[in-house]
Parts: structure tokens; sequence; C-alpha cells
């Protein structure tokens, strides 16, 4: 839970949300939405401030790691200080929206248990988010994984060439040519003729191989040198696709880190 959404669209859409909800809310309540607006705009970076700290800080520091003690000790610090400021954004509204007049403030605004309340409630269904995006995140790591060892449970590529099943180990396996109709698996012995698509081909070729150009796939374990715009796998220099460069530089990069 400790590794954020990559796509921000999920947090810019779900705080655009609690703007809208408690605008409304403390709006149908006050009698006046723009006042409403206003208070919760400064409400919500309180809110934001304790679920980020609450879902990224405590959480994976204390409470995934077992430590129930201190995360509850600290869950209640960052509670004790929540409210606090909630207290203060109610002093700022006392005096900035109702003009000093404690009887202009809505009902629901002025109690600090159900501020309080709201702030959690935000709070926790922003973990249970989280928490839901984690699982799905995790179930498609799984799946990559099973699909991964599913792949390398057989140590050779099946083909079809010349009406004949060939079996090619993957460690033979120097780089795959696409021509046009047909590709060529160049291994370190012999050409190989298929006449299967190589974006077909590519889903089925275990991690260790990777695209680097509409017509390339190389063996990563026999890169001898690469730059920007060409590697050379064995003897053979292959040009980098433009559109596949970056792509190249990360997985490429990652894996010397590894």
């Amino acid at each position: 839970m400790n590794e954020r959404s990559e796509n921000n669209y999920y947090h810019i859409g779900y705080w655009i949300f609690v703007i809208v909800v408690l605008t409304v809310a403390f709006g149908f309540s006050w009698g006046d939405s723009s006042a409403a607006f206003y208070f919760v705009c400064m409400l919500l970076p309180i809110v934001i401030g304790t679920s980020y700290f609450f879902n990224y800080v405590l959480v994976p520091k204390f409470f995934l790691t077992k430590r129930y003690k201190w995360f509850a000790f600290y869950t209640f610090c960052t509670a004790v200080v929540s409210v606090y400021l909630e207290m203060l954004v109610l002093l700022f509204a006392f005096v900035f929206l109702v003009n000093f007049n404690y009887q202009n403030l809505s009902p629901d605004a002025s109690r600090i248990r159900l501020l309080a309340a709201v702030l959690y409630l935000l709070v926790f269904i922003w973990s249970l988010f989280l928490m839901m995006n984690q699982v799905i995140e995790n179930r498609r790591i799984i799946e990559q994984l099973e699909a991964e060892k599913e792949k390398m449970k057989k140590s050779f590529l099946e083909v079809m060439s010349n009406r004949k099943i060939r079996k090619i180990p993957y460690d033979d396996i120097v780089y795959v040519e696409s021509m046009a109709d047909y590709i060529r698996i160049i291994t370190v012995r012999e050409k190989i003729v298929s006449k299967e698509k190589i974006s077909h081909l590519d889903t089925r070729l275990p991690e260790t191989f990777l695209r680097i150009h509409r017509s390339f796939i190389i063996n990563t374990e026999r890169i001898k040198e690469r730059s920007l715009n060409e590697v050379q796998v064995d003897d053979v220099r292959l040009n980098i696709g433009k559109s596949y460069r970056k792509e190249v530089k990360e997985l490429l990069n990652s894996n010397v880190a590894v």
C-alpha cells in the first residue's frame, strides 16, 4: 500500500469529488454554498495531509511491519494534531466567513466531533481505495509472474518451419527479425524461417527477450554493447526504433541495476 497509484488522475479526481460532496453537504446545511466552498477549501489541506501521512507513512512504516503500538500512538497523535488544525480552520471561518458571528456558522461546521468524524471518514475511504488499487495491482503482478512461469516451463521456443515444428532453445536465440510476411530466428548455429508474426512471437518469449524495433526482438543476455541508437548482440549491430528507445533504455538500465 506504500506505492502510489501510477495514474495521478485517481488522486485528483478523488479530491475534486471530496470538495464537491462537502461543499454540497455544508452548503445545504449552511444555506450559503459560496461560504461552504471556502470553508471546505480551508479544511481540505488538513484532510489531504492527514490522509497521505496516515496511508503513506504510518501504515507502511508501522502497521505493515506489525509495530502496532507505535502505529496506535502515532495515529492518536495525528488525530490530535488534525483536530487542533480543524479548530484553527473554524477560527478562520468564524473571522472571515461569518463576520465574528458564531450563530451564522453552520450547525455541522461548528461541531468539532462531527468535523473530526468527517475528516477521518475521508481518510479511511481513501485508505480503502488505495488498498483496493493495491490488490488489483498485486493481482496483475501475480498474473504476469504466472504467465512468465508458464513461458519458462519450456526452455525452448516452438515454431513451425518448413511444415515441421522446430524446438529452439532460448539460450541459442540471438535475435528475431521480421521480414514482412515471415520472420527469421537467428540462432548461434542457423537461421530459421517461420510464417509467424513477430507481434505474436513477442508475447510467447520470456522476459529475457526485448523488442527494440518493429522488426527486431533481441536476447538481452547476448548484448555486447549498446548505445542510444543501437544494440550489439553477439557480432551483429541492430538499430533501436525511435518509438522503442525510452522503453529499451529504462528496461536495460533496470536490468543492469538489478
